[in-house]
């Protein structure tokens, strides 16, 4: 999982959950105690979240930010860099990831936060906001921690960037301009540029990447590869859950008033949500399975086409509609649900394993 090595395995999902570390098997409790702590200090402690809010640099907030970097660093430390050629040639996987994440998931996340908020305009352009954000960061721990392929993670997640610069303000021009008048719905404005896009790309997935990518080459080159993959990784890998528990708890402290005090609208948001992340997912692991991917890019598929960018959509909502806005709501609400699901998720990938042949290698 998030501190384990490449292996070639056949056994089955339960032995694979049975030899993870304590920290490991139990990372839904400690997720959800993170989520709670968060909660509870934004709820409970008079001005954190003011506090906390404004230790940031434009709307980036540092915090945040530095538990992302934790976060993903010691995932990309792990990417086998010289492997990466055989990810951008499969065609079938890129293909499928593009079309999954900037035809079919914003297609979606408008579709129904149409069908199920169609009185509340503000939190709808919000869900349609958190639908345009794909996402390059979390993510990685996902993929990771179900067993997927580190290496087209880091491709796929490279590639959604590189369309999140170029298509976020267009895709939001066409779903909340373009498309509303055409069906004859009401319309809203999304005034991005493309470097606040890139500011975003660059210091959530720019930083890690060159940092892991530094790591390997520079551990390498001093003490070889064994040294490196037996001996560095274990102790720098669960710096990553650390980074998670502390991402979660600082983003839901900044949040844990605004959440709480309107638990109908938090319910109201979480549905479409929902329905989002168990559509997406389901349907890119399906995908993957009838394009004839093996397992491990098959559940690479399904998390970066399921995952959002949490921290974009907020940004944006924030910058464009206020901070106390319905739409900043829609897009805090967002990581509330998506932690939990895509956890769960993970214990539906390692379990959906036996749908693969046993000559199929995935990662303990």
């Amino acid at each position: 999982m998030i501190g384990a090595q490449p292996a070639q395995v056949t056994a089955p999902p339960a032995s694979v959950i049975g030899a993870l570390s304590v920290l490991d098997r139990f990372l839904p409790v400690w997720i959800i105690a993170a989520m709670g702590v968060g909660l509870l200090l934004g709820r409970l402690v008079p001005g954190l979240d003011a506090a906390l809010d404004a230790v940031k640099v434009g709307e980036i907030s540092l915090p945040i930010a530095l538990g992302l970097l934790l976060m993903m660093y010691p995932v990309l430390a792990k990417v086998r860099y010289d492997r990466l050629g055989t990810v951008t040639g499969d065609r079938r996987l890129l293909i499928s990831s593009l079309v999954l994440n900037w035809v079919l998931g914003p297609a979606l996340m408008f579709a129904l936060a149409w069908i199920l908020l169609p009185d509340l305009p503000e939190y709808r352009t919000g869900l349609i906001i958190v639908g345009l954000a794909r996402c390059i960061a979390m993510v990685l721990i996902w993929n990771d921690l179900a067993c997927g392929d580190r290496e087209a993670a880091a491709v796929l997640v490279a590639l959604n960037s590189v369309f999140q610069v170029v298509a976020f303000g267009a895709l939001g021009w066409f779903y909340l301009q373009v498309l509303p008048g055409w069906l004859g719905l009401s319309q809203a404005a999304l005034e991005v540029s493309a470097w606040d896009i890139a500011q975003y790309v660059l210091i959530f997935l720019g930083i890690p990447l060159a940092a892991g990518y530094l790591s390997r080459q520079l551990g390498e080159r001093a003490r070889g590869r064994d040294w490196y993959e037996q001996r560095f990784l274990p102790r720098v890998g669960p710096i990553a859950l650390y980074g998670l528990l502390f991402t979660i708890v600082i983003l839901f402290a900044l949040q844990g008033h605004t959440i709480t005090s309107q638990p109908g609208d938090v319910a109201r948001i979480a549905l479409p949500l929902l329905a989002y992340f168990a559509l997406m997912w389901g349907g890119a692991f399906l995908t993957g399975k009838a394009i004839g991917l093996p397992y491990d890019k098959t559940t690479t598929l399904a998390f970066t086409a399921a995952g959002n960018n949490f921290e974009l959509a907020i940004a944006v909502a924030v910058g464009v509609f206020g901070v106390t806005s319905g739409q900043a709501l829609a897009g805090v609400v967002g990581p509330l649900i998506e932690v939990p699901v895509l956890v769960a998720l993970v214990y539906v990938s390692l379990a959906g394993r036996r749908l693969f042949t046993a000559e199929e290698p995935t990662r303990a």
